[in-house]
């Protein structure tokens, strides 16, 4: 396992999310990011871990999830991937239209999509792709682009 990249496999169970959760904090917290950025970055990926237990794998113990984290020079990359049957990205209710306002449920797209810089959705028969990417930023990333 690299300081670098790390990935692993979970099982379809909302207990095994916390790990991923964790996992999430700990890269962040080594790529630099405030502490209110780590939360927003670890809570994304929650959801998406959630998102793919519950809705893509549907608690299927034969099913997996399976995540990436990457630290690259400008960005953190989390991939999470499901083995479900995908996920229509035209059913996802607006959780600010008026009739969602009061539902205790259906906003984690919205708020994976608001904490990240980047989200990247690929549904497939095989499960659901979703890629989440937080720019770095400081020196670091700062010097490398001004190199460029």
């Amino acid at each position: 396992m690299s300081r670098n990249r790390v990935s692993y496999t979970l099982d379809s169970t909302l207990e095994t999310v916390n790990s991923a959760e964790a996992t999430a904090s700990k890269m962040a917290t080594e790529a630099g990011f405030d502490d209110d950025e780590v939360v927003k970055i670890s809570m994304a990926v929650r959801e998406a871990a959630v998102n793919a237990v519950l809705h893509g794998n549907a608690y299927d113990p034969s099913k997996k999830v399976t995540l990436a984290f990457e630290r690259t020079v400008r960005d953190l990359v989390i991939t999470i991937r499901d083995q479900g049957k995908g996920i229509d990205l035209n059913a996802i209710p607006d959780p600010l239209a008026p009739e969602n306002l009061l539902k205790t449920s259906g906003r984690g797209i919205f708020l994976i999509r608001s904490f990240m810089d980047e989200v990247e959705i690929h549904p497939s028969q095989a499960g659901t792709e979703i890629k989440l990417v937080k720019h770095v930023h400081g020196s670091a990333a700062g010097g490398k682009e001004a190199s460029q």
